[in-house]
């Protein structure tokens, strides 16, 4: 447990030195095992299938017109004596091709085998012998035709080569090669280590420079595509937290900001209410009214924020429904009479023919009355506002045009950010700085399309694609 541990601990540089080491040991290792102490074993295997393939052609050709040529043709390809008695133990067939042959050398020594071999399992047997000489030779014998009626018997007769001095040159050459590449191994697993683990520890530094808070920083990958990788992800990783930075404190200035005033505004009248208004019923409900209405404001930012929260962690659940777009726009507009009549607003509805639609109701309403809310605060001097339903063929395009200033091309991007507000307007603007990025937000969970269009000095037109109703699903969900 402690060895693993420590391996689990060690640089990424000792751990591929390490196993490249092992390796080369593993090889050598491996080498030294089939070449030096199973050589002779693996040898003698090899000269016995290399002889019965032999005997094997000889056999099949056995009593063609042709087989002296066989014969003389095998016996030279295999360095090979043959033999071959007929039933009675005479010579048919022979072809010598060593000087030292026990076929041969001992003339008909080999009628001795013939018992064995119709005694033997296939009719089939092989020695491993001395030879006159005193050097190794395999001798093979078998019954053609079978055992019960042998038509003839096949002889053959190939030298052993000793292998004792192949094994101690071998081994001289394997101490030497073995030296050579250890010492290799170890320089070039050195270098490739190092060259791995280059990209990674300068990725490391880096990415303890960006810990500190510095995202600014560029990671560096090079030397394989999975570093480059890594180096690119981190870099993007680096942006974007950069750009959750730069939010957060956006967010805690401006909602700093929002809570600051109403809370003095609400302390102060407070105050005043205790020292000066207490006993004046007409100024105390005038006071009262403001603390009403600054702590409705303060209500208004935190609901904004809860909202705002909830969409865009993915908790914040779809509650689809089917309804009519049309009769719902009349009745969202018919709200705004009152402020209409109040403070001289006109709100222009161009209807198309009714279409039933298929989306969260209550969030789609929050997305019309942001959007209108925003034209309000942002149309020109005459006070007008135009909400269009266009049909479409794949769903109902909504559309809520104001009579501005306009809106920058490079303003546009920026539009439905947090706390973001054009500085093209001429009245006091009353909201959270949330509202369209709560339009964008839910507009985005129900997967449809939506955008601004701007002219400077003619105004700017919000719209967005309710998109027709898909296909009935098992859940409560509308699917992206």
């Amino acid at each position: 447990m402690k060895l693993l541990n420590k391996l689990n601990n060690m640089s990424l540089r000792l751990k591929i030195w390490l196993y490249f080491v092992l390796f080369t040991v593993l090889v050598f290792i491996l080498l030294w095992i089939f070449q030096v102490l199973f050589l002779e074993h693996f040898y003698e295997k090899m000269k016995v299938v290399d002889v019965k393939q032999a005997a094997e052609e000889l056999i099949d050709e056995y009593g063609s017109s042709n087989y002296e040529d066989v014969l003389t043709k095998v016996a030279n390809d295999n360095d090979l004596c043959i033999e071959i008695l007929d039933k009675y133990g005479r010579s048919k067939y022979s072809r010598e091709v060593m000087g030292d042959c026990l076929i041969h050398g001992r003339g008909n020594v080999v009628r001795k085998y013939i018992p064995e071999i119709l005694s033997a399992d296939g009719g089939e047997i092989y020695y491993k012998a001395q030879s006159n000489m005193g050097n190794e030779v395999l001798l093979y014998g078998y019954a053609i035709g079978g055992t019960e009626n042998p038509e003839a018997y096949l002889f053959l007769n190939g030298m052993l080569a000793p292998v004792g001095s192949t094994v101690s040159i071998i081994k001289r050459q394997l101490m030497i090669i073995t030296f050579i590449l250890i010492v290799l191994a170890f320089i070039i697993s050195l270098y490739v280590s190092y060259k791995i683990a280059k990209p990674i520890t300068k990725i490391t530094k880096s990415a303890r420079k960006m810990a500190t808070g510095n995202y600014d920083i560029h990671f560096e990958g090079g030397g394989y595509a999975e570093a480059q990788l890594l180096a690119d992800t981190l870099n993007y990783a680096g942006k974007e937290i950069s750009k959750v930075d730069t939010l957060q404190r956006d967010l805690i200035a401006n909602v700093s900001h929002d809570l600051r005033t109403p809370l003095t505004m609400l302390k102060a009248y407070a105050e005043m209410i205790r020292d000066l208004s207490g006993d004046n019923p007409q100024k105390r409900q005038q006071h009262l009214n403001i603390i009403i209405e600054e702590t409705d404001r303060l209500a208004l930012l935190v609901n904004d924020m809860l909202d705002l929260s909830k969409l865009e962690s993915g908790r914040q659940k779809l509650n689809p429904s089917e309804f009519g777009i049309r009769g719902k726009l009349s009745e969202i507009i018919d709200r705004y009479k009152g402020v209409s009549g109040k403070m001289d607003y006109h709100i222009h509805f161009n209807p198309d023919e009714e279409r039933i639609v298929c989306c969260d109701v209550v969030k789609i309403e929050q997305v019309i009355y942001n959007l209108i809310n925003n034209a309000i605060n942002y149309t020109g001097a005459d006070k007008q506002v135009f909400v269009t339903q266009v049909n479409l063929d794949d769903g109902v395009r909504i559309e809520i045009k104001d009579t501005g200033d306009g809106i920058e091309e490079d303003k546009i991007k920026l539009i439905f950010d947090k706390y973001y507000r054009s500085e093209n307007h001429k009245r006091e603007v009353v909201g959270t700085g949330l509202g369209l990025s709560i339009v964008k937000a839910i507009l985005k969970l129900h997967n449809y399309d939506y955008g601004v269009n701007s002219v400077i000095g003619e105004g700017s037109v919000f719209w967005f694609v309710i998109k027709n109703c898909p296909a009935p699903q098992d859940n409560n969900e509308i699917q992206p």
